[in-house]
């Protein structure tokens, strides 16, 4: 049986249509914006977007919003009770950071929305769990990967594979791959994505028998040499920084000016043309893990193209090319995971929508979607890994199990 009090909520749940305009599909700081708000009149449904749209993670979250648009665009609209509900997206920046995260939920909360998507990063959605809990409205986490998620919030659901599976697979993939025995691992000190990470690769790749060396940098570090160093001098077989976009890029960078030959392996957060860029021309063998390759759905891949190629900023916000993210198709999924909801409660009623997710089921660009029965957590099974070509692309290195 999935949770009792889902089920309680559910046949308890009395009214609450939201039927109000506003808002808007401007990926702005502000919650909402009055661009693309629906003609006066229709029936709207509001679904917060709870996304960094700056700080060191904005390239991955305004990424995982095109996902989101491009899926708004192909079904705008919904079916509750008989009638049509335009699906209006409403945004709040949370700046990639803590301290701002519980201010964007608060913005969401505010604007009346129904249900949350996002974020791209653990920490801000760590940090909004509460206020998103307190006010009674399920949010579902795209890429967020980091157990604290869902861990005592019945609010907080997700579509992705967690850090303990993807920490496992990452050190088995080393151990395979390169024969590796011992690891250097470096991570931005009190990030809970970074070292709930290391902690778990650690202990995957100790108990498989290997020696792993820990090592964090401050907040706002830019000078990375010192680390690289050490990691060459400690002997390391492979270096495994589960780091932001913004730190990879100079980590990637750094190392392939000192003509590091050590392999790095990164998790899902590296998967981003910004990194591929500072790898391009470089001997810097880099393989990440990763929710999805371009080329695993040709009609998705051909559609989020086109709509990169056309849609007002969205090249922009994708890095400047149509590279297909893979937190693009985990958005895209998520919005249609949520439109799944809304018809499955039949009601854009917060209460009766979060009953209904538990039993939520979809086959995404991504893969089969459900949920567990414990924390509202994806039953995921495997990962991609995949490598730099240095010219600018990513190539598909092999798909991976826990078990494997």
């Amino acid at each position: 049986m999935k949770k009792f009090l889902a089920s309680v909520l559910s046949s308890a749940m009395l009214l609450g249509l939201l039927a109000s305009c506003g808002g808007g599909t401007s990926p702005s700081g502000d919650a909402s914006t009055p661009d693309g708000s629906a003609p006066a009149g229709d029936k709207v449904i509001k679904i917060g977007v709870f996304e960094p749209a700056t700080g060191d993670s904005a390239s991955g979250g305004k990424k995982e919003m095109l996902g989101m648009q491009f899926a708004n665009s192909e079904t705008p609209t919904v079916t509750v009770g008989g009638e049509e509900y335009q699906v209006q997206l409403v945004y709040a920046d949370n700046g990639s950071s803590t301290d701002k995260a519980p201010t964007a939920a608060s913005q969401l909360v505010s604007e009346g929305v129904a249900l949350v998507l996002g974020s791209y990063g653990s920490g801000v959605s760590i940090a909004a769990g509460p206020t998103f809990g307190n006010a009674g409205i399920p949010a579902i986490g795209v890429t967020c990967t980091n157990p604290n998620v869902t861990a005592g919030n019945d609010y907080y659901f997700r579509i992705c594979f967690l850090d303990p599976f993807q920490g496992t697979v990452l050190a088995n993939f080393s151990m395979d791959k390169f024969q590796a025995q011992t690891a250097y691992c470096l991570g931005e000190a009190g990030n809970e994505y970074d070292q709930g990470l290391i902690a778990f690769f650690k202990t995957a790749f100790e108990a498989a028998g290997g020696t792993v060396i820990t090592d964090s940098f401050p907040t706002n570090n830019s000078d990375f040499n010192s680390y690289l160093n050490k990691a060459k001098a400690s002997g390391a077989d492979v270096i495994f920084t589960p780091v932001s976009i913004a730190y990879a890029t100079q980590i990637i960078t750094q190392a392939a000016s000192l003509g590091l030959d050590i392999p790095f392996v990164g998790s899902d957060t590296l998967d981003d043309n910004m990194v591929l860029e500072a790898a391009k021309g470089t001997d810097i063998q880099l393989y990440v893990s990763t929710f999805y390759q371009e080329g695993g759905n040709p009609t998705f891949d051909e559609g989020v193209k086109n709509y990169i190629n056309t849609a007002s900023g969205a090249l922009e916000a994708n890095g400047g090319n149509d590279t297909v993210a893979a937190v693009t198709a985990m958005g895209y999924d998520a919005y249609y995971v949520a439109l799944e909801a809304i018809k499955a409660a039949d009601s854009v009623d917060p209460a009766a929508i979060k009953a209904a997710l538990w039993d939520v089921e979809y086959d995404g660009v991504s893969g089969h979607i459900a949920f567990d029965d414990t924390n509202g957590d994806a039953v995921r099974d495997t990962a991609y890994i995949k490598h730099s070509t240095n010219d600018g692309a990513w190539e598909l290195e092999t798909q991976q199990t826990v078990a494997e």
